[in-house]
C-alpha cells in the first residue's frame, strides 16, 4: 500500500516543490488539504476596533495572508495608503509579495535574511521614530506585540481576517500514514473535526514550536519536529523516513 500524507496546506503551484520530489524518491501520496481556512473581515468589523490605519508610517507583515488582507480592506475602508509608507516583513518571500499590491522599492520595504521576527525586531529597531501597524489573524497570539513593547517601538495591532477551521465532510476519507501541521490552529481543527482521534501508528510532524506545544496539550505524539541542521518540513520527514526504526518506507529503486 502507498504511504499516504497528508500536507495541510495548499498544493505547491510550482512543479518543483520538494514535496513533489519526495513522493518520487519515495513513492508517497501526497494530500494537500488545510485544516484551517483564512476568511475575509468586512470593514464594519473593522471599524469596531477603533484603529486609524493612516496614523501608521509603517506596517508589519508575517505572511502573505496579512498583505491581501490588509491592502483588500483599506480598499473597502477607502483608506489611502500614503506613498512613502514603509513595510516591514518577516522574511524575502513575504517582502517581495507586496509587489502585488504596490511598487516594491528597497528603501521602503525591510526584511532579515534570516526570515526570524527576532531579526525583524532589529531591523525595526534602527527606525525607532516609525508608528507600526501589525495586521493580524483572529487566531493570533501576543509574541510579536510583547516583543515590540520589549523593544520600546510605537506599534499598534489589529484584527483584519479570520483563521477558521476548515470541516472535513462525513464521507471525506482520513486514512493517513502521516500528519502534518503548520499551526496550532490546524492541531485545533483536527480535534474538532476528529475529537475521538486515536493516533495509534500515524506518524505526526509539526512545524513551529507553538504548533508542537499545541499538539502535546491534546495528547498527541509529535513523531517530527525541526532542528538546527533540519529546517524544512520536507527534510524533517525525510530524515524520519531514513531513520525511524517503524518505517517501512523505502527508496523507489531507479
Amino acid at each position: 500500500m502507498t504511504p499516504k500524507i497528508l500536507i495541510s496546506q495548499p498544493k505547491p503551484q510550482t512543479a518543483k516543490s520538494p514535496y513533489f520530489e519526495l513522493a518520487e524518491k519515495y513513492g508517497l501520496e501526497m494530500v494537500f488539504r488545510p485544516f484551517i481556512k483564512i476568511e475575509p473581515m468586512a470593514a464594519k468589523d473593522f471599524r469596531q476596533q477603533k484603529v486609524s490605519i493612516p496614523g501608521h508610517t509603517a506596517v508589519v507583515f508575517t505572511s502573505r495572508h496579512g498583505i491581501d488582507h490588509f491592502f483588500n480592506l483599506v480598499k473597502e475602508l477607502r483608506v489611502v495608503i500614503k506613498s512613502d509608507m514603509k513595510y516591514f516583513c518577516k522574511s524575502e518571500q513575504v517582502a517581495l509579495y507586496i509587489q502585488k499590491y504596490v511598487q516594491y522599492r528597497k528603501r521602503k520595504v525591510f526584511f532579515p535574511e534570516t526570515g526570524m521576527i527576532d531579526d525583524l525586531i532589529q531591523i525595526m529597531k534602527k527606525h525607532p521614530d516609525e508608528n507600526y501597524f501589525v495586521p493580524q489573524s483572529s487566531a493570533h497570539n501576543d509574541d510579536l506585540k510583547n516583543k515590540l513593547d520589549e523593544a520600546e517601538l510605537q506599534h499598534d495591532e489589529a484584527v483584519m481576517y479570520y483563521t477558521v477551521s476548515n470541516d472535513f465532510t462525513p464521507d471525506e476519507p482520513f486514512d493517513y500514514n502521516m500528519l502534518v501541521f503548520f499551526s496550532p490552529e490546524g492541531i485545533n481543527s483536527l480535534v474538532k473535526n476528529f475529537p475521538d482521534f486515536q493516533q495509534d501508528d500515524i506518524a505526526i510532524a509539526c512545524l513551529g514550536q507553538k504548533t508542537i506545544e499545541a499538539a502535546e496539550e491534546a495528547g498527541l505524539r509529535v513523531d517530527m519536529k525541526p532542528t538546527p541542521t533540519l529546517r524544512s518540513v520536507p527534510a524533517i520527514i525525510e530524515d524520519f523516513i531514513k531513520n525511524h526504526k517503524k518505517s517501512e518506507i523505502k527508496p523507489k529503486k531507479k
